[in-house]
């Protein structure tokens, strides 16, 4: 098509983002994050240039997790393969819209790239940290493609944009009657696209709960410390409980106290998440009925279950119908791609977690599939900060969620995002239980990046 467009250089910057207060991921606790935000230049057939952003953190913690290896040494790793995409990428000779050439990326190149990172290390850098990583640049290419062709980037995933439809990438279920042919991601968006959504707040394993546990050590920086003051003053509806997942008294515990304060404030919802702990699903099964034993009420306001289970759905192929049978079952971090929701909706799974931190042309491609076999979606934080938030936020407002969006980093790092909060007053922080992304406008992701005065750190890498 004339449109067509392909990658020819490519920025990448870190950008530090300390936490005010921990956040724990399972067995770990991160205290701080590196953000990388690209930058990719396209051209189309006529020689025309534009330029996008994309922006991801690179949450050590939830991509590479358990590891011997120290938090530094990790999040340096994950800076090195940034640049190895960046320099890659700027010379990667695909044509095409960024669902394409993304897609072709990470089918040819993503893979090749991370197996030569890996040969020069002691214990492989997973798969998921690839992804991230890349989502950068792919949410990058996104916002160019727009950018170019001046329109919004979601209006581009139609056939007037696309070389292909739907069955060039996806491949039904076969006990289903879906076909993908004549089919595009715009067949799949809600019809009246909401700018405001009801937001979930995440109580992390460290986090306080209420007045009694404060030692006088925590931060005094104008923002709400302990669970019961979050509640008031950001008028939350929805609380994502983690959880530890292998210790099954604890995580009870934990999950009625934080569902009593929800019925004393009111609070209509809550999900709970395992971080990927749980290797049988009577563990989770136990919790969810003592539950219904001795606190209905709790039981009642759980909307869903997210990701219990081992992050390899192909090494750990656990049958999860008896989990699902109980409340809905979201995968999460082994949702990598579509092909991982097929395998996971034939083991039982029936929701998926969407995160544009694992691309946006995977995020889109996941969220046909699961919207085409009838699956249930959220879309969920990586605790996006800056620009992050929002191709998140919109992933949640188009793909239409089980409950609005997920967005924390008000929560953990929100000194972070004051300059971009200058310019998107409602996004970056959360009233009466929503965000609000109405300031969104123009082309690409509507980021009006050119009205935001941050200044960049030195670029890690050009090409």
């Amino acid at each position: 098509m004339k449109t067509d467009i392909k990658a020819v250089g490519t920025e990448l910057y870190f950008i530090p983002a300390p936490m005010r207060v921990p956040l724990k991921f399972g067995n770990e606790v991160m205290e701080a994050v590196t953000c990388a935000r690209a930058k990719v230049t396209v051209e189309d057939a006529d020689g025309k240039q534009a330029s996008g952003w994309g922006e991801t953190p690179l949450s050590v913690g939830w991509t590479w997790p358990g590891s011997k290896l120290t938090f530094d040494f990790r999040d340096k790793k994950m800076q090195e393969f940034c640049e190895v995409i960046a320099k890659s990428l700027s010379s990667f000779e695909c044509s095409g819209h960024p669902m394409e050439v993304g897609h072709e990326f990470m089918e040819k190149e993503l893979d090749k790239l991370l197996a030569g990172f890996n040969s020069d290390l002691t214990e492989n850098m997973p798969h998921l940290c690839a992804l991230v990583c890349l989502s950068a640049f792919d949410l990058a290419l996104h916002d160019a493609y727009g950018n170019l062709n001046e329109v919004a980037v979601y209006d581009t995933y139609n056939s007037k944009y696309m070389n292909h439809d739907l069955s060039y990438y996806l491949t039904p279920a076969a006990d289903s009657a879906v076909s993908f042919v004549g089919k595009y991601p715009c067949d799949f968006f809600v019809e009246d696209v909401p700018s405001k959504l009801p937001v979930w707040h995440l109580v992390g394993g460290k986090d306080l709960l209420t007045k009694s546990e404060l030692t006088g050590s925590e931060p005094k920086d104008g923002y709400p410390v302990i669970l019961e003051d979050w509640i008031e003053i950001d008028g939350l509806n929805c609380l994502k409980i983690k959880l530890v997942g292998n210790d099954l008294e604890a995580d009870y515990q934990r999950l009625v106290a934080i569902g009593k304060m929800a019925e004393e404030h009111n609070v209509d919802w809550l999900s709970t998440d395992f971080n990927c702990m749980v290797t049988d699903p009577e563990y989770v099964n136990e919790i969810l009925d003592r539950l219904v034993i001795e606190n209905p009420d709790v039981f009642r306001r759980i909307l869903y279950v997210e990701q219990p289970f081992p992050y390899d759905l192909e090494e750990n192929q656990i049958d999860v119908h008896s989990v699902s049978a109980r409340k809905p079952l979201f995968m999460d971090e082994s949702a990598h791609d579509w092909k991982f929701v097929k395998l996971g909706r034939k083991l039982g799974w029936t929701g998926v977690a969407l995160k544009v931190c694992k691309t946006q042309t995977g995020a889109l491609l996941s969220m046909c599939w699961a919207k085409a076999h009838g699956m249930t979606l959220m879309v969920q934080d990586l605790t996006n900060p800056m620009l992050a938030i929002i191709p998140h936020a919109l992933l949640a407002a188009y793909s239409g969620t089980i409950m609005g969006v997920e967005c924390n980093a008000m929560q953990f790092y929100p000194a972070s995002s004051i300059i971009e909060e200058k310019i998107h007053p409602h996004l970056y922080a959360r009233r009466n239980g929503i965000v609000d992304f109405s300031s969104l406008s123009g082309s690409g992701f509507g980021y009006r990046v050119d009205e935001i005065s941050r200044e960049l750190p030195d670029s890690a890498c050009k090409y």
